[in-house]
Formats: structure tokens, sequence, C-alpha cells
């Protein structure tokens, strides 16, 4: 079993990008995504104002609470704090994990992006409560992503960490159950769920083939 604060489930973790919604409320997407099986949302926000982040973040922490998803926030320590977010996500240009724990406190989740076993075993050693781990596979999705790391990495990364881990990077409803099979504990999603055109069925199928895979691990 893999240490982590109690009560987080990573299974299906969507995170946000309203330049591939189609033109869709990113809160729309989150109801939708919500009722076919996603888990944790996490609001990444590259190209908006710090305005605009605010507003969103505050209307998705909203419906987050009440759909009983654990609400994550990109990078942006400062708005994680002042929506009251359940967590922050942070990259490795972003804030030092160590720095951001010690102005988030404990009770805050931290998620810290990885993508080789030296990252991961520091990054844990330092706070992070789960790890993202990719890209995985080839992604689109961010420009500036680095190559893909395919699935040893992340299997690497399992036996070196105790904390959940969440693969991200390319991952769609074919090879989702890979990546539980490789040792993760979930998958973080952005074109597969928020570019769909629907949205409800690509999450519903991404969810069936991590719970398939989940029961497999445990028989």
């Amino acid at each position: 079993m893999n240490v982590g604060k109690p009560g987080i489930d990573y299974r299906l973790y969507l995170v946000t990008d309203r330049d591939l919604s189609c033109g869709r409320p990113l809160e729309k997407l989150v109801r939708q995504s919500a009722a076919a099986g996603v888990t944790a949302v996490q609001l990444r926000e590259k190209n908006a104002t710090t305005r605009q982040f605010i507003e969103q973040a505050f209307a998705l922490r909203k419906a987050s609470a009440e759909l009983g998803l654990t609400f994550i926030i990109n990078d942006r320590v400062d708005i994680a704090l002042a929506c009251r977010a359940d967590g922050v996500h942070l990259g490795q240009s972003d804030m030092p994990c160590a720095l951001a724990r010690r102005i988030v406190g404990q009770d805050m989740i931290i998620g810290v992006s990885v993508s080789t076993v030296e990252e991961a075993v520091e990054a844990e050693a330092i706070g992070a409560d789960y790890l993202g781990v990719g890209p995985l596979f080839a992604t689109l999705t961010k420009p500036d992503a680095l190559p893909a790391t395919g699935l040893s990495v992340l299997r690497n990364i399992r036996r070196a960490v105790s904390v959940p881990l969440v693969g991200i990077g390319g991952i769609t409803y074919k090879n989702g159950g890979e990546v539980i099979r490789a040792g993760a504990d979930g998958v973080a999603v952005v074109s597969a769920i928020v570019s769909s055109a629907d949205p409800e069925a690509a999450a519903r199928a991404l969810r069936a083939e991590i719970d398939e895979a989940l029961r497999a691990a445990k028989s």
C-alpha cells in the first residue's frame, strides 16, 4: 500500500486546459467528467491572467467541493492558498517543494512532476505527497514536454518511493490500464477528456480501464 494523505483518490486525475477544451466551460467539463468517474481535478492556467486564474479557481473549488473531488492548483501556491484548494502541483521549474511546504503547512497536498528516479527520491524526501510521473508516452498537450520516458521509468520509480504515483503524458483509455499495471496509483489526462467530443464517455472508458487494472493487481 502506498503512503499518502488519507482519503485522497488519484485514480482518474483530470488536468484542465482551456485552450484544448473546444470553447466549453471548464466547470461543465469537470461536472461531466466527475459523473463518469474522475476523482481529482487540477486547474492549470498557463495563459490566463492572475485575475482570470483566481476567478476560475474559486469557481472550480466550489464545484469540486460539491462533487467530492480533490482540487489541485497547478504551480500557483498563492492561488491555492487563496481559494483553499486541497493542494498544489509543482513542476521541476516551479517553486521548490521544500519552500512550498514551509508556506502551505502540512495539511495541504503537494504534488511534484518527475521524470527520473533521482527526481522522485528527492521529491519524496523533501515532502511531496504524490508524484506525477512522465511524460510516459508522446504528447502534444505541452509543447515544451520532455521526451517520453516509457513505462520502465515508472516501474523503477515505483520501486524507489512509497508515495502515490500518477502517470501522465499521452494517456488514453487504450493504455491507461498499462500505466496502472506498471505501478501507478492513478492516471492524469488532459486532452483525452477535455478535447473529446463526449468528455463523459471518455472519462467513463478511462475509469473502466483503470478499475479493471486495479482489480487485477489485487487478485
